[in-house]
């Protein structure tokens, strides 16, 4: 007899909600929506930014463009409580290139740099905003300048962030067919620039109504060496299609095919999610 559907699944799909993260290093919370996972991050952010607002030198932060509900809310925070953040460093984790390997122009509806400018930047009273030089993209013609900002400011206090589809950490892809790393050679690859998967673009088209042809074949990327070394790693997931590559990440294989298994190897990593991608995915939809 043929065995139900189920069955013929990987085992950590049907692994209920609340049974999620149980029995591994990374801390799992449930929050209501898009907002409120948003929001958890934006308070993991102001905190950071917070620890070290009086010091000299204040937060290194590694930050996302996806999910992108925290950084209105950030920037609330830090107008309503007048907290400064021109001693921050905001190194953000990728950005699009153009095919000449350069990055998008700002004004590029999907560009990451513009993002920030409007969302985040702009809404700081600009009496709390950090100056243009600590709001740091990964230069593709410079990559080795991420890691050396790092090392000069000593390390990276957070780093936050979301899954894609193929469990990419920012743009670290999974290995393309034929190409063979070891677990501790995938978590030493450092800042880069990369072909973008053919899933990535995929599920990013999605912001231009799925018209894949606009999606960019090439990006710059923040490294896993640069991602794992930050102190702490506060993750959020609140698309319906996270709910597999959350459990992936979680109970599945630790390897290089998943890059968001390596959350497991950190010691102080959070996964944030949504109901619905706690929720296990239904092969039986209705």
């Amino acid at each position: 007899m043929p065995k139900p559907l189920g069955d013929l699944l990987p085992p950590y799909l049907a692994i209920a909600a609340a049974e999620l993260g149980k029995g591994q290093p990374v801390t799992v919370q449930v929050r209501p929506d898009a907002a409120a996972v948003g929001r958890a991050l934006a308070e993991a952010m102001f905190q950071a930014i917070l620890e070290r607002a009086a010091e000299p030198q204040g937060a290194t932060l590694i930050v996302p463009v996806g999910p992108v509900e925290p950084f209105p809310l950030l920037a609330e925070m830090l107008n309503h409580r007048g907290v400064s953040c021109r001693t921050t460093v905001f190194i953000n984790m990728d950005e699009y290139l153009t095919d000449a390997g350069d990055w998008l122009p700002r004004v590029h509806p999907l560009s990451f740099r513009g993002f920030m400018d409007r969302e985040f930047y702009a809404r700081l009273d600009p009496a709390l905003a950090p100056p243009p030089a600590h709001r740091v993209f990964p230069d593709p013609h410079d990559c080795a300048g991420i890691g050396a900002l790092i090392a000069a400011r000593g390390g990276v206090d957070l780093c936050c962030g979301g899954l894609g589809i193929n469990g990419h950490l920012a743009f670290n892809e999974p290995p393309e067919p034929g190409v063979s790393l070891s677990p501790s050679e995938f978590a030493a690859l450092p800042t880069r620039v990369l072909d973008l998967s053919r899933e990535t673009r995929t599920i990013n088209s999605v912001t231009v109504g799925g018209e894949l042809s606009v999606i960019p074949h090439r990006a710059v990327t923040v490294g896993m060496k640069e991602i794992l070394a930050a102190r702490r790693l506060r993750f959020g997931c609140n698309r319906p299609w996270q709910s597999g590559v959350v459990r992936r990440a979680l109970h599945g294989p630790l390897t290089p095919a998943c890059p968001a298994s390596f959350l497991r190897t950190h010691p102080d990593a959070s996964l944030t999610v949504t109901p619905v991608v706690a929720a296990p995915p239904d092969p039986h939809p209705r």
